[in-house]
């Protein structure tokens, strides 16, 4: 019935990643969402909110929420970014950076298996046509 549906394809595919993602970051305690983004902020310290945001093409305040999470957790500190009193550099605190190899480690043991199952090749492409879609949409 919803075989040429984008919307229902991408959403059944999204919510099947999520499950695979889901179990990659238990042993963290975080969610993909979360777990990303402190990818983003070890990958790029001194971000501001906005800027990661827009990395993750996430609203501005499912970004605070997220780093509110990450703060709580003592794995994100804000810090004033000396331009503009209200605007906030997000930087990893040193558990962040403890636990970031172990972080990738989880990520990539994940992007491997779904190659495996897909072929590197069709894995490829499916994702930059992902992209280019997004990209084309957004």
């Amino acid at each position: 019935m919803f075989d040429r549906c984008l919307y229902f394809n991408t959403a059944a595919l999204s919510r099947m990643l999520e499950r695979v993602w889901t179990q990659a970051f238990i042993p963290f305690g975080l969610s993909p969402p979360q777990a990303f983004l402190l990818r983003a902020v070890i990958a790029q310290p001194g971000q501001l909110q906005r800027e990661l945001a827009d990395a993750l093409t996430i609203t501005r305040p499912t970004a605070t929420r997220l780093l509110d999470g990450l703060q709580q957790r003592e794995l994100i500190e804000r810090r004033s970014s000396g331009n503009d009193g209200r605007e906030l550099e997000i930087h990893p605190t040193a558990a962040a950076l403890a636990i970031a190899n172990d972080l990738n480690r989880a990520s990539a043991a994940v992007t491997r298996r779904l190659q495996k199952t897909l072929g590197e090749r069709r894995f490829g492409d499916v994702v930059a046509q992902m992209r280019q879609v997004r990209e084309m949409l957004g």
